[in-house]
C-alpha cells in the first residue's frame, strides 16, 4: 500500500481514546493497609455517580492517608476558588463547604474523613469534566479521539493511576501543560478588557481539547511553531517546527500516528504543479533537473509518463491536472522520513532539508504539513528505536509499535515581562 493510501486509510482498531490512554507502567507496590473503620465509613457515605470508583478499589480513599485528608485537598480547593480563571463559576463547586468538611476531618473521625473524602471526589469529577468542555471546532481525523462526556469514575480512575496523587493534583495533571500555562496567565492578568478576555478564553478553549501529560501523545502549536511530546506525566521532548503559511494553514486536527515512511516521495500539490512547476518547465527547466517525475494518475499503481507527453500550457492554465512527485533523496522536501496519521487534509509530520526556515522566529512557511527540526529525535520516540537510515528502499512503510495521538492546535496567547501577551494572529482565527 502506498503512503498516500496509508494516510487516508481508517485508523486501525485497538487505539484507546485519548482521555483514557495511559502509558504502560510497572506494577505499583501493594497498597498500604487502611483502617477498616474508614473503609466502612466510605462505603456508608458514598453513593451516586462516584460509587463505582470506590467499589472498584474496595472503598480505599483517594484523598485521605492515615485517616487524615492529605495536602492535595488544599491545592484542589484553591483551584475551585479561582475557577474564574477557567471561565467557570467558583460557586458551582462550593469550595467553602469543602474547606469546612476538610477542617472537621482533622479530628480523625472516620465518619468525618469519609464525608470530606466523598465530597472532594464529587467536586473533583465535576470540575475536571467542566474544564474539559470546549466549543472549539476541530477535525477529528481519528473519531475515537473525540472525547465523550467525562464520567465521574473515569476522572477519578485517571487521578488514581499516577504514583503520586499529590503531584498529579499540584500539576493539574488531567489538563495539558499548555492549558495550565494559560490558566496561570489568566490569574496574573488584571483589568482585562472584554476583547482581551474573549481572546484569552478562545485560547483556553483550544487548550481544553489537549490531553494531560499522562497520555502518550504529540502536540503541535501552529501559532508558535513548536512541538511537544509527552508520556508518563512529563514532557519528554520539544522542537521547533515549520507550519502552514497564512494561505495554506495547518488545520486544528487530532489524529493517530501509525506509520513512519522512510525515503519518501513528495507528491506535489496540484496548485504548485500549476503555479510553479509547469511554469518552470515552460521556461526551459526539465523535471529531471528538479528531481521529479510525472505519473498517469493518483492511484497506487500509477505509471510514470514522459515529460514530453504532457500539455504544460494546459497545466499552467489550470485546464489540465498532472500528478507530479519529487524523488527521494537528501534534497527531497520530505527529507529522510515522514510520519503518517490518516486524514483527508493530506497533513503529516516530516523531516526537511530547509534548515534555514527553522531558525526564523516566524515559521509559517509550509503548505500545511509540519516540518520537523529533529525528525530523528521524534522518530526514535515513536519507533522506540533509532530511525533506520541505511535502507535504500523508496517509500518504505514502517508501522509504529504503539500508535500515538497527535493534536494540532493554535495558541496565540503567551506571556512576556509585562504578563499576558498575544502572538500575531497569522491565521485570523482569534476573532
Amino acid at each position: 500500500m502506498s503512503s498516500e493510501a496509508l494516510a487516508k486509510a481508517p485508523a486501525k482498531r485497538g487505539v484507546v481514546k485519548a482521555k483514557r490512554a495511559v502509558p504502560k507502567r510497572t506494577a505499583k507496590p501493594k497498597p498500604a493497609s487502611v483502617d477498616p473503620a474508614l473503609l466502612a465509613a466510605i462505603r456508608d457515605e458514598v453513593s451516586g455517580d462516584v460509587k463505582r470508583f470506590y467499589v472498584e478499589r474496595g472503598y480505599r480513599p483517594l484523598w485521605a492517608l492515615d485517616n487524615l485528608i492529605g495536602p492535595a485537598a488544599g491545592t484542589f480547593i484553591s483551584y475551585l476558588e479561582t475557577a474564574d480563571q477557567d471561565g467557570l463559576n467558583p460557586s458551582r463547586y462550593d469550595p467553602d463547604k469543602l474547606r469546612e468538611a476538610v477542617a472537621r476531618a482533622r479530628g480523625g473521625s472516620p465518619a468525618e474523613v469519609a464525608q470530606a473524602e466523598v465530597l472532594l471526589s464529587r467536586a473533583f469529577a465535576r470540575y475536571v469534566a467542566d474544564q474539559k468542555r470546549s466549543n472549539v471546532r476541530i477535525i477529528w481525523a481519528d473519531p475515537r479521539l473525540k472525547p465523550d462526556k467525562l464520567k465521574p469514575d473515569e476522572a477519578l480512575r485517571a487521578a488514581a493511576f499516577p504514583d503520586s496523587f499529590n503531584d498529579y493534583v499540584a500539576q493539574m495533571g488531567w489538563m495539558s501543560p499548555q492549558y495550565v500555562r494559560l490558566r496561570k496567565l489568566a490569574g496574573q492578568a488584571r483589568n482585562l478588557s472584554d476583547d482581551t478576555w474573549d481572546r484569552l478564553a478562545v485560547n483556553l478553549d483550544r487548550a481544553r481539547l489537549l490531553p494531560g501529560p499522562y497520555v502518550r501523545h504529540i502536540e503541535v502549536d501552529a501559532s508558535s511553531g513548536q512541538l511537544w511530546f509527552y508520556e508518563a506525566g512529563r514532557q519528554v521532548g520539544t522542537m521547533r517546527v515549520v507550519v502552514g503559511a497564512k494561505e495554506t494553514q495547518t488545520p486544528m486536527m487530532a489524529g493517530t500516528v501509525q506509520w513512519a515512511i522512510l525515503n519518501p516521495y513528495w507528491n506535489v500539490p496540484t496548485y504548485l504543479a500549476r503555479n510553479s512547476i509547469a511554469r518552470k518547465v515552460l521556461s526551459g527547466r526539465s523535471l529531471a533537473s528538479m528531481h521529479m517525475e510525472a505519473l498517469t494518475d493518483w492511484s497506487a499503481d500509477a505509471r510514470v509518463v514522459p515529460e514530453s507527453a504532457i500539455d504544460w500550457q494546459a497545466v499552467a492554465a489550470g485546464t489540465q491536472e498532472v500528478r507530479l512527485r519529487e524523488l527521494p533523496g537528501s534534497a527531497n522536501s520530505m527529507g529522510r522520513v515522514k510520519f503518517l496519521f490518516p486524514n483527508e487534509e493530506g497533513i503529516y509530520l516530516h523531516d526537511t532539508p530547509r534548515r534555514d526556515l527553522l531558525a526564523k522566529p516566524d515559521r509559517h512557511f509550509s503548505n500545511g504539513c509540519i516540518r520537523l527540526e529533529n525528525a530523528g529525535l521524534l522518530g526514535r520516540w515513536l519507533l522506540q528505536k533509532p530511525v533506520p537510515t541505511a535502507t535504500k528502499q523508496r517509500e518504505q512503510a514502517v508501522p509504529l509499535p504503539v500508535q500515538v495521538p497527535v493534536y494540532l492546535t493554535y495558541l496565540t496567547a503567551t506571556g512576556d515581562k509585562t504578563g499576558l501577551a498575544f502572538r500575531p494572529d497569522v491565521y485570523g482565527r482569534d476573532s
